[in-house]
């Protein structure tokens, strides 16, 4: 069949297999949702058992016919395991961490099934993407390298979960649609000029131990060092003080989007995205404008990391109108 002929025949089956409404996880296979049809090898042992039951029946040998029908049982038997492999089996839920666009995201699909029934040789296909899924104490989880392109919400799509276990006489299968969109960031930049140099605003300072300039002197508390303890000031003041230093921190990092009207949309948002993790590297407290949204910061940390690029990967497509911040 050509390859056209074949994506038009899967497209007609999981637009008739598909539920009206995505599922809404946890989701449960039960024998409405588990398909069952022979193998390539299943084909071929059905046509060896009608050769070899003809050529019982004509040569009316008895032993012959008893091993064909022996054989006929356990092929049926088969097909009976093989849907009670995926029956009860329970999708409880799935996740992937966000990865810039042209990295492979780590999708995790969690899975539970009934206790007291050993399932083996359990498939997960979604996307292109295939992992096997082990289930141990009725409970696992299978992780598939899904391809990324582009930034903004992934749609994992239809996950398949199938077996042929256990003679591979059957293919067993159960589609799931979970309604889960994953976030996928935008690619930064290659090279590109250094990040901006802090600007807006006084420079902030912080307290910390091994500070540069004193801050204050205050009264010893017990855990003190005796390397911070202020002698002279503490023989005028017949009381132990100690001394407080503080830290620069530096002026925050501006991003701001209306300062690279020089480059084209999706240009401006791998730039950003590559300041973004630079400041992070560096440990630069940063802010991020965006047309049309509230600023965010100034700040650091894995949280403003997120939330930046999260902002920066659901930008509209087109480039619109800069609004203001």
């Amino acid at each position: 069949m050509p390859a056209t002929l074949r994506e038009r025949a899967r497209a007609r089956f999981d637009a008739w297999a598909r539920r009206r409404m995505p599922d809404t996880l946890p989701a449960k296979f039960d024998r409405r949702r588990i398909y069952v049809l022979p193998t390539k090898f299943g084909l071929f042992f059905c046509a060896l058992l009608a050769t070899m039951g003809v050529g019982a029946l004509n040569y009316n040998n008895n032993p012959a016919l008893l091993l064909c029908l022996l054989l006929g049982g356990a092929a049926i038997a088969s097909l009976l395991q093989a849907h009670l492999q995926l029956s009860g089996l329970e999708i409880q839920a799935i996740g992937a961490e966000p990865v810039p666009a042209g990295s492979p995201l780590q999708l995790r699909v969690h899975a539970r099934a009934e206790p007291g029934r050993e399932r083996r040789g359990l498939r997960v296909d979604a996307d292109g993407a295939s992992s096997m899924l082990s289930l141990e104490a009725g409970a696992g989880e299978a992780v598939l390298a899904i391809d990324t392109h582009v930034r903004g919400w992934l749609d994992p799509g239809r996950l398949r979960i199938s077996t042929t276990r256990p003679l591979g006489l059957a293919r067993a299968w159960a589609y799931a649609w979970p309604d889960a969109p994953l976030l996928v960031y935008p690619a930064p930049e290659t090279g590109g000029p250094p990040l901006p140099t802090g600007s807006g605003g006084s420079v902030q300072s912080r307290l910390h131990p091994a500070g540069d300039d004193v801050h204050h002197l205050r009264d010893w508390r017990r855990g003190d060092s005796r390397r911070a303890v202020a002698w002279k000031a503490s023989a005028r003041r017949d009381a132990l003080l100690v001394r407080e230093f503080e830290q620069p921190l530096g002026a925050a990092v501006v991003l701001d989007w209306r300062a690279l009207t020089g480059l084209r949309h999706e240009d401006r948002i791998r730039r950003l995205a590559r300041w973004v993790d630079e400041a992070e590297r560096e440990s630069r407290r940063y802010r991020l404008l965006l047309p049309g949204q509230p600023p965010l910061g100034p700040a650091n940390g894995a949280a403003h990391r997120h939330a930046c690029l999260r902002a920066l990967a659901l930008l509209p497509k087109e480039a619109g109108r800069d609004g203001p911040h």
